[in-house]
């Protein structure tokens, strides 16, 4: 039977996504057999990340300062941004190198059975940013499973009216597939090959 520390500690790392039982009593006792001074700089880490890291004031993407890096790279082209579902979804996109425009988090997907609605999502920011900058096309790069699709075409329906190109990922991500879990080689052909959304 753990003490009440450690049986406290399995239940914290139960918390994190995809960690069961198992796993978090194997991390909770990999950490009771790390050193001091280990457990220490794992605690600091923890702890620097909510004290420091932000989102930005433009993408909503995490940073550590007002602005993130991407946002504030004159190299990049600015008149082009792809919507992502989560910051997560940047890195991915990034590994690529195939991008070099800009981009938008909407912090998670139009899920209504759920309560995710428009108003939970950041999308008056974009809205926005359409209409103060010289965008010149939005890439809709949601999952493609239903949440996902169905975020992406109301996005499409709510930008038709300001006049731009507005595309999303070709199919080289399978429906029902995640970003997160797709190949770098399948992200980049479906970023080549993305698609025009005829509304």
């Amino acid at each position: 039977m753990p003490t009440k520390s450690l049986e406290r500690l399995i239940l914290e790392f139960n918390k994190l996504p995809g960690v069961g039982q198992k796993s978090a009593t194997r991390y909770a006792f990999h950490i009771l057999n790390q050193s001091e001074e280990d457990v220490k700089n794992f605690a600091e880490a923890l702890l620097a990340v909510k004290e420091k890291v932000k989102k930005c004031q433009i993408c909503g993407n995490y940073c550590e300062s007002d602005t993130c890096n991407i946002c504030s790279d004159n190299a990049r082209n600015h008149n082009i941004i792809c919507v992502v579902e989560e910051s997560k979804d940047i890195m991915i996109l990034e590994k690529t190198t195939k991008y070099r425009g800009v981009y938008h988090v909407l912090n998670g997907r139009l899920d209504p059975l759920n309560g995710i609605t428009p108003n939970e999502l950041n999308i008056k920011s974009l809205i926005e940013r359409i209409g103060k900058d010289d965008i010149e096309e939005i890439i809709l790069a949601t999952n493609p499973n239903i949440e996902g699709e169905t975020t992406a075409m109301y996005l499409a329906k709510l930008m038709k009216n300001f006049g731009i190109k507005i595309t999303k990922l070709a199919s080289g991500i399978p429906m029902g597939g995640n970003l997160e879990f797709s190949d770098t080689a399948t992200i980049s052909r479906a970023l080549d090959d993305r698609i025009e959304i005829e509304i």
